[in-house]
């Protein structure tokens, strides 16, 4: 088969905006709550959830006279409610990362992050500020993003080689871990997928004389018996060459199904050149990023068990490409019939990562409405790949047959494939969605119907969304003034159907302060159940999930 394209036609946008409220408290600087504190219950919370929903995200916006200029920028703030018998106590404590301890000591920025580059110290002398101009600033162990869980324990991750294990009931900051310790990787997301033995997989990257290349990675399950940082084992399944080893692709997750996994090597460029001058240019990362909208999209796929890719180990023959585009969440993956489905959040302008800066946050009343207007609208796409492509295939005939999606994948002399749309135009009414969620521990990698996720009628999430993906269907939460965060779906003890649980978010809102609180949802309904009211403020943040265990 020759390479196949995906051509793919723009996304739909939302309807602009004007009038939008101020978010910049969201964006503001916030103290920690290290000693549990008790809520307040409205309605009820089902006696049978017994845990901790773990939210991660900045929480520190300055440190004396220097701030930080994007929002991915800020100190991460760890928080924990716990829920037992119908009640929900709540905690946060910043990381204790060595970021975090060198800029409070100092009382100024003195390590560079993604948006923010730390400006030489003025205690130096000006030939020692000089030179340190020319010296590739170590990456930050500010891991403000996600958890994750390796062979049991928890651990808060960045984009960098560093994370930081995490004692999930005190949220005390534990061991400092380099993933290049463990195996020859320069940088790890913060999105792995977990299999149903226990082990779990990553994507990382290396660059060195022999050019760019993407790792996929395997750690595998632990024993428990061990209360230290334990990355043993872990190995790369394979590795693939960066289609331009000069510029190779930013990536924030990916995709794996239950035999396969999939990177998506998008067009949001990284230049190494700039990215090694960046200092003496005195550009922080993101401005080392570009979209390049008139490159495709490839979607390398490496069978997950083997590590090799298909059709020839490490140079694929046959490629999957799309048009340019940008996903941040993918949102599940399964295989039917010698199809591989992907279903996805997607963009047609990948500029909007580095958008996020707190000058742009913070603005107000009409430099507001044109940020988020400028803002591309992300939506629901389904890829579906075909597996197993016969050398005498013939050309002009759709390769997808599945009677329950309209994506295509056409032989041609170029080769030209198609997606298929999730969503009805109802969607864009509310801004679109990201966040995906789904009933991972169930569904994961399998088919499935619900997920769930956040609209984005404001700059931040400011509806709940659950998709029904027979007939497209939608429910929604959505209040004015209020802004939830990612939905963590959790599955009743006694579930008989896919949405049977109750969904998660931590609701936040400008208006009023200290009037944070943990949202519940019944999945099904999608209807609230009950809140647990903090009487403290509580930033936007960014990932979650909840711990069954603690």
């Amino acid at each position: 088969m020759q390479d196949s394209v995906y051509k793919v036609s723009a996304n739909k946008k939302r309807p602009s905006a004007s009038g939008l409220e101020s978010i910049g408290p969201l964006v503001s600087s916030v103290e920690e709550t290290p000693d549990p504190i008790s809520t307040v219950i409205k309605g009820e919370i089902p006696s049978w959830i017994t845990g901790s929903f773990l939210r991660n995200g900045p929480g520190r916006f300055e440190f004396g006279e220097s701030k930080f200029n994007h929002w991915f920028d800020g100190m991460a703030l760890m928080h924990r409610f716990h829920i037992k018998d119908g009640q929900v106590t709540y905690s946060s404590c910043f990381l204790r990362s060595d970021s975090y301890v060198q800029n409070s000591e100092k009382n100024r920025i003195m390590v560079s992050e993604f948006g923010t580059l730390a400006t030489p110290d003025p205690c130096k002398n000006i030939f020692a500020r000089f030179f340190s101009r020319f010296q590739i600033p170590k990456a930050t162990d500010n891991a403000g993003v996600s958890f994750v869980k390796y062979k049991g324990d928890f651990y808060v991750s960045t984009e960098t080689n560093f994370m930081r294990r995490i004692d999930p009931v005190s949220l005390e900051t534990k061991e400092k871990v380099d993933w290049s310790e463990y195996i020859a990787i320069n940088a790890a997301t913060a999105h792995p997928h977990y299999d149903r033995n226990g082990a779990t997989y990553n994507l990382g990257n290396s660059h060195g004389r022999n050019g760019f290349f993407y790792h996929i990675l395997r750690v595998p399950p632990g024993d428990g018996k061990n209360d230290v940082a334990d990355l043993s084992g872990a190995e790369i399944l394979c590795s693939i060459p960066a289609s331009d080893p000069r510029k190779p692709s930013y990536y924030h997750s990916f995709v794996m199904s239950e035999n396969y996994i999939v990177f998506i090597e998008q067009p949001i460029k990284l230049d190494l050149l700039k990215f090694m001058l960046y200092r003496v240019a005195g550009k922080s990362f993101h401005k080392v990023m570009s979209w390049n909208p008139e490159l495709e999209t490839i979607f390398h796929v490496a069978d997950r068990h083997t590590g090799q890719e298909r059709q020839n180990h490490i140079i694929i023959t046959t490629k999957y490409y799309s048009s340019a585009m940008f996903t941040l969440h993918q949102i599940n993956a399964y295989e039917d019939n010698g199809y591989l489905i992907m279903d996805m959040c997607c963009g047609d302008d990948g500029n909007v990562i580095g958008d996020f800066t707190i000058e742009n946050l913070q603005a107000s009343g009409e430099e507001l409405d044109k940020f988020f207007n400028s803002l591309c609208t992300n939506l629901p796409r389904r890829y579906v790949l075909p597996l197993d492509v016969k050398e005498n295939e013939p050309n002009d005939h759709n390769l997808i047959n599945l009677p329950y999606t309209t994506a295509t994948a056409v032989k041609t002399v170029t080769g030209v494939c198609d997606h298929e749309d999730l969503y009805n135009d109802d969607l864009l009414q509310y801004g679109g969605l990201e966040f995906p969620q789904i009933n991972y521990t169930y569904y994961n990698a399998r088919p499935y119907r619900y997920f769930y996720a956040c609209g984005f009628g404001h700059v931040f999430a400011d509806s709940l969304l659950k998709m029904d993906l027979e007939g497209k269907k939608l429910k929604v939460w959505r209040h004015a003034g209020l802004f939830p965060s990612e939905p963590v779906f959790v599955p009743a003890p006694d579930a008989k159907d896919e949405d049977d649980g109750v969904v998660m978010s931590v609701v936040i809102t400008p208006r009023e302060k200290k009037s944070s609180f943990l949202l519940v949802l019944d999945a099904k309904t999608f209807t609230e159940l009950g809140r647990a009211e903090v009487p403290v403020d509580i930033p936007c943040g960014t990932h979650g999930l909840f711990n069954e265990m603690s």
